[in-house]
């Protein structure tokens, strides 16, 4: 499967099979270490058969991180009652947010993006915008509903986002990730969460 071959993804009935193997190789050995041979046992299928799908090595990594990320992204939507009061998305948003930064799978993402981003100048932009722009794009819908309901006084939609995800975020990626910490208590994100609505709120609530 050699890196940069085709720019093509293929799909065909055994497409998820394979999605689902590689992602337990990938958050097991990296992207450097996960192997053609490994990635087809976890599946179950020939590696004809992976590589008919996926000639490069790449393209699989960003299906299942992108596959991963959409999913996560729905099932957050899914919760969240959008015609709720503001405070609520928002306290629920910003919940949905940190369970997956603080993750296993968001955080062995994240370090294999960062680890592999001289290699591949372009993983981290495609990561980011099939995880993080999503969400933004995402909040930028529901702050514009928001703001058309009365709720919310903002004149910059993307900034706002930016901001809301920063605060939600604070700085439990960057504890988990250099391992400062093990684990986020409940407490500890409800004191995030609940600061970061606060202050959201205090700038830009109507």
């Amino acid at each position: 499967m050699p890196d940069g071959a085709c720019n093509k993804v293929r799909r065909g009935r055994k497409f998820d099979q394979v999605l689902a193997g590689a992602r337990d190789v990938f958050l097991s050995d990296g992207f450097e270490g996960a192997s053609v041979d490994e990635i087809a046992r976890r599946a179950g299928v020939s590696k004809a058969t992976l590589y008919s799908y996926f000639p490069d090595k790449r393209l699989l990594f960003m299906e299942v991180a992108k596959a991963e990320c959409v999913r996560q992204a729905d099932q957050a939507v899914e919760k969240i009652d959008m015609s709720a009061p503001v405070r609520h998305v928002l306290i629920e948003a910003a919940q949905q947010m940190q369970r997956f930064i603080t993750s296993d799978f968001g955080l062995r993402i994240f370090r294999i993006c960062v680890a592999e981003s001289e290699r591949f100048p372009t993983l981290g932009a495609e990561f980011y915008e099939s995880g993080p722009a999503l969400v933004r794009n995402r909040l930028i819908g529901f702050f514009k509903t928001a703001a058309e309901r009365g709720e919310l006084k903002i004149d910059d939609f993307d900034l706002a986002a930016d901001q809301f995800q920063a605060l939600c975020k604070s700085d439990l990626r960057e504890r988990l990730i250099m391992q400062v910490v093990t684990s986020v208590s409940e407490a500890d994100r409800k004191r995030i969460t609940d600061a970061a609505v606060d202050l959201f709120l205090a700038r830009y609530g109507a």
